[in-house]
């Protein structure tokens, strides 16, 4: 019973964690910032995790964590590959206002600097971009799509969306949402010799 308790703690405290940090910075987020958003002390905060770069890291994990499971959610769908390949450019696509581009970016960043980060986000750019060739391999066996290198469409559809994300955070006035979602499905349907009105 106290395990489930504390496991629950913990991931309360991840959870905001990740916020915080989304909305203040890896360089910006105290840990008396997270301490004071959960309602709890500093030292609770450290009774469950033993420094700060641990709880960051952590904090890391646990958004990557439910990332994958979206992820793997996309994966295990039933789907046609062109029904497949809409929920995996919704979920990564920058157009859908989100926190975890916020988190995604500033992670990239430390990511130079810190060997978790950089092996954590690694792990997810490597499983979306070879969910999304598995998709477009798939779909261009059924004749669904015309690609000839799906490996390298995927790198370039994801190197985009990566992009526009930036973009559209850091230049919000530059670049609007939607102009951004418009960009990635017609290059994706390009990419795929398909209509962009099928995605």
């Amino acid at each position: 019973m106290t395990t489930g308790f504390s496991r629950l703690r913990r991931e309360d405290l991840l959870k905001t964690a990740c916020e915080v940090i989304a909305d203040q910075g890896f360089g910006h987020t105290r840990t008396i910032d997270i301490a004071r958003a959960a309602g709890v002390s500093q030292a609770l905060l450290f009774y469950h995790f033993e420094n700060k770069e641990q709880l960051f890291a952590q904090a890391f994990t646990y958004a990557a964590r439910l990332h994958m499971d979206a992820l793997g959610d996309v994966e295990r769908s039933t789907g046609t590959p062109l029904e497949r390949l809409r929920s995996l450019l919704r979920l990564c696509s920058p157009a859908i206002p989100s926190e975890g581009w916020r988190l995604w970016i500033d992670a990239w960043a430390e990511a130079m600097r810190s060997s978790k980060l950089e092996e954590i986000s690694r792990r997810i750019d490597t499983q979306g971009r070879l969910l999304m060739r598995a998709i477009i391999e798939a779909g261009t066996e059924c004749g669904d799509f015309d690609c000839a290198d799906p490996d390298s469409a995927a790198w370039r559809i994801f190197a985009l969306i990566d992009g526009l994300a930036i973009q559209t955070h850091v230049h919000p006035k530059a670049l609007s949402r939607r102009r951004a979602n418009a960009l990635i499905r017609t290059a994706a349907a390009n990419e795929l010799g398909v209509s962009v009105e099928k995605l």
